[in-house]
């Protein structure tokens, strides 16, 4: 592979993952769109797009990896931009689905009250379960309750798994940070102890989640189909979720290349790029735990 150059910038051959990369990611978005409509082939060709997805990842990081010992600082920096950038557009991502919640909450709603467009007696309150709710409530059996009809659904408690979420990833950040100085120290069997913690804590919150999605469709009735307030939470809890599965999957790599000896005290930047992502993440759960689970 060559040694490490100061003077010399590193630039990589022409490679093909990218339109791999983008063959999968359409084969994902069809699949997605058709499973929604019906369609039986949608599964088996989301499921292609996922294993051909992370099939080309793991060959393509692995070669990553393999030239990093010849990144130059200049390589480095235009990493740590690419990965800012990065960031930056998911902030953006999650603006858009926070903008919406703002939009359909505070203008919509009262606007819509206001015209009297919509059906009869409707208010403008939230959560708000749409036409539906109040079509099924007419001709819910006696003696039923709402939930057992499917005529209303409950909010999910924001002090019983949401908050023991809440917990999870402020630890997960704080053990992460414990980690990353260890690093920095060179204490190589600190920084593998806490980096699995913090991989452990981030698989705990996915476990969490997938029980509290449980009961809300099993238990309190809130699917995606009850009106534009499970569209908003399922939407914004899930891709949140999204994103939690692929950063425990990043610290999960980082952490196998600690126990195989890479990284060093001064040039750890996958580590570090790790760390930033899990924090990103760790911060808009904390603002989806105030706007969607508490007001």
């Amino acid at each position: 592979m060559g040694s490490h150059s100061p003077d010399r910038y590193f630039i990589p051959e022409g490679s093909a993952y990218p339109f791999l990369a983008s063959i999968a990611l359409f084969c994902i978005a069809l699949g997605g769109a058709s499973f929604l409509n019906g369609y039986a082939f949608a599964p088996n060709l989301m499921m292609f797009g996922f294993a051909f997805m992370a099939v080309m990842l793991f060959i393509w990081f692995r070669k990553v990896i393999m030239e990093s010992p010849i990144y130059n600082l200049d390589v480095d920096k235009s990493f740590r931009m690419g990965m800012a950038w990065f960031i930056f557009s998911e902030v953006m991502f999650f603006a858009a689905f926070f903008g919406a919640l703002y939009y359909i909450r505070v203008l919509a709603l009262p606007w819509l009250a206001e015209t009297e467009i919509l059906w009869p007696g409707f208010e403008a309150t939230w959560p708000s379960a749409g036409p539906k709710g109040a079509e099924l409530l007419a001709g819910a059996a006696p003696g039923a309750t709402a939930i057992e009809e499917g005529t209303q659904y409950a909010i999910i408690d924001p002090w019983h798994l949401p908050l023991w979420n809440t917990i999870i990833l402020l630890t997960s950040s704080v053990t992460l940070t414990i980690a990353h100085h260890a690093l920095r120290d060179n204490k190589r069997g600190a920084l593998i102890f806490w980096l699995a913690v913090t991989v452990i804590l981030g698989f705990i919150f996915l476990f969490l989640q997938a029980e509290e999605y449980i009961e809300a469709y099993q238990q309190l009735g809130l699917t995606l189909g009850t009106g534009v307030y499970g569209s908003t939470f399922f939407m914004l809890t899930g891709f949140h979720g999204f994103h939690v599965c692929l950063g425990a999957f990043i610290l999960l790599v980082v952490l196998l290349r600690c126990i195989k000896g890479h990284f060093t005290a001064e040039k750890h930047f996958a580590f570090e790029a790790g760390a930033w992502y899990w924090h990103f993440v760790d911060t808009v759960w904390v603002g989806l735990f105030i706007f969607v689970y508490i007001l």
